[in-house]
């Protein structure tokens, strides 16, 4: 990926201090008309596989040792096989296409072979063989990925770099970039807002505790350092921004940032799930580091305030969503995926979807999952090898199929137009 350099605004290193990069390209950064896929030299090409189709074709990808696969959706039938060593990580790329794996070498793109191009007041949708493309955003240790408003942010957790740029621009090889390093590389994350506002954390390896918000000229307009271990961000309606500490959260709304109390000396959240429709955040919550939770935390956007709500079972943490309707979602130990209606707090149904199960000491050990596209939850179960598509509404497995491998991390892709998230 060629970028240009040009460091500006020595203000906001002395203030922050962090360095804004913007790596310049062409000016012409509208979509491709015709059926764009991603080459091996990175440039735009008609995908003679494309196939155009009446309505957007959501799909679906697991990882496994040794590969990724990609899935139909709606038949949970296998569409694709790519082989990738190591353990890697999927994220959304924002364009409703492509996920970006976090692999050795960076975040390398997956096109899931599902997009919508816009046309007028409507749009086609289409449908092409998914593969693992030779994208690659080069990051030492790829972290965090945020999607928001149109716009996709990187965090490079090796060296604190920060990289910017349109979701719709994710396979285009004269894509314009937004860069920022921090002083220090940590385990940090970053989200741009539509106003070109962007929230970051800020620390080192071994200790990080600091939240800074930029203006769109890169100048520091609110900070804090009161954020023990901050983790994670979301955005819930009206852009309201939540980020997690071991001790409450930090919220950002209305040009300030406040802190939210955890009601126990230690409550850590780390984990966030916000919708652009519902002021309401879910978040995980924990009393204790040793200690499996089953509490979870509601936090609401505009009042500043915390809810707690006790869950049948424990769970994990990568085991959370949110449904069509704002509801929150959590698969806990007993194999049910609890659904719990933010404004109230109460467990509203308990849909049974796989066997008991427990966490084991390594979080990179495949654990179910859960992921929310199009309306439906699809939940995988390691333990028997298969993937379940769950009817929210109806509060029932609507279908089950077998796999091959063992899967690990779920993600997808919804093949509609995406990006218009501003809250």
């Amino acid at each position: 990926m060629n970028r240009s350099r040009l460091r500006r605004a020595p203000a906001l290193a002395a203030a922050l201090p962090l360095a804004l990069v913007v790596g310049c390209a062409s000016a012409d950064t509208g979509r491709p008309a015709a059926a764009p896929s991603p080459t091996g030299d990175g440039h735009e090409a008609e995908d003679a596989s494309a196939l155009e189709v009446g309505a957007n074709a959501p799909r679906l990808a697991i990882t496994y040792d040794g590969g990724v696969q990609v899935l139909d959706a709606a038949t949970l039938e296998v569409l694709a096989d790519e082989p990738l060593p190591g353990f890697s990580r999927l994220n959304p790329a924002g364009d409703g296409r492509h996920l970006l794996v976090s692999t050795q070498g960076g975040f390398r793109a997956l096109d899931a072979g599902a997009w919508a191009e816009p046309h007028g007041d409507h749009a086609h949708y289409y449908t092409a063989d998914p593969r693992l493309t030779d994208v690659v955003f080069p990051a030492e240790e790829p972290g965090h990925v945020v999607t928001h408003a149109g716009r996709t942010v990187l965090f490079d957790d090796g060296t604190g770099d920060v990289t910017a740029f349109d979701s719709a621009d994710v396979s285009r090889p004269d894509r314009e970039t937004r860069e920022f390093s921090t002083p220090s590389a940590h385990h940090g994350v970053a989200v741009e807002l539509a106003d070109g506002r962007v929230l970051v954390s800020d620390g080192t390896e071994d200790e990080r505790s600091g939240v800074r918000v930029l203006d769109a000229d890169g100048q520091e307009i609110a900070a804090r350092d009161d954020c023990p271990n901050v983790h994670g961000e979301t955005v819930a309606a009206g852009e309201a921004v939540v980020v997690g500490c071991e001790d409450g959260a930090v919220l950002y709304a209305g040009g300030r940032l406040t802190k939210i109390d955890s009601p126990d000396g230690y409550g850590r959240i780390g984990n966030q799930f916000g919708t652009g429709t519902s002021p309401v955040v879910l978040g995980d919550y924990e009393r204790s580091a040793e200690d499996r939770s089953s509490t979870v935390a509601l936090i609401d956007t505009t009042t500043a305030s915390l809810r707690l709500v006790d869950l049948p079972a424990p769970y994990w943490y990568r085991s959370f969503g949110r449904g069509p309707g704002d509801e929150g979602l959590v698969l806990t130990y007993d194999g049910a995926l609890q659904v719990i209606d933010p404004a109230s707090g109460t467990i509203t149904r308990s849909i049974p979807v796989t066997a008991p199960w427990e966490e084991s000491e390594d979080w990179q050990d495949p654990h179910p999952q859960v992921f929310v596209v199009d309306g439906m939850a699809y939940v995988t179960e390691p333990a028997s090898r298969q993937i379940h598509a769950v009817d929210i509404e109806g509060g029932a497995v609507w279908r089950s199929a077998p796999l091959e491998v063992t899967p690990n991390e779920l993600r997808g892709v919804s093949g509609d137009v995406e990006g218009d998230d501003a809250g």
